[in-house]
């Protein structure tokens, strides 16, 4: 084998191996980034509050994007990323947070909200249906006390 050949298999090898490297490494992207997406869906965006990290575009979003990046790349799995961002931001920074007794209002006003509509609703329709049924009693004014009530109406604006 003459040199040239020897340094063409060399080079050829050594490319292969970056380009092995390289694949890997944006393989090993790829992974972070996915799991960092998920992570970024499961949390608050502390200014937005109704968008998740990922959706929004604040300035602050981006910052614990970054942090919570950095965070993943040291090491820390999903649990301890989300641990340290409840202890720095409360259990806000969630976008599903724990029930426990400081997030029951989160967990059960709604519920709440909708059966206290319901009362008031059954209450109005009770009301309203006795008010009918009040009307069609014997003590409701007759046809004859109609017509007095409107012979008095009309004399009394005739005098003017």
């Amino acid at each position: 084998m003459n040199r040239g050949a020897t340094a063409r298999t060399l080079a050829t090898v050594v490319l292969c191996c970056a380009l092995c490297v390289t694949a890997l490494g944006v393989a090993a992207d790829d992974a972070l980034d996915a799991r960092l997406k998920a992570l970024e869906n499961e949390l608050r965006c502390l200014v937005c509050q109704n968008q998740t990290l990922a959706e929004s575009n604040a300035p602050l979003a981006e910052d614990l994007r970054k942090e919570v990046r950095s965070l993943a790349v040291a090491g820390k799995s999903d649990a301890d990323i989300r641990a340290y961002l409840v202890a720095r931001y409360g259990d806000f920074v969630l976008y599903k947070p724990p029930v426990k007794p400081t997030t029951y209002a989160l967990w059960l006003g709604p519920f709440v909200l909708l059966a206290a509509g319901i009362f008031v609703w059954l209450r109005i329709v009770r009301r309203r249906a006795a008010m009918d049924s009040s009307t069609d009693s014997p003590h409701a004014p007759t046809g004859a006390d109609e017509v007095t009530a409107t012979a008095r109406a009309r004399a009394l604006l005739d005098d003017r």
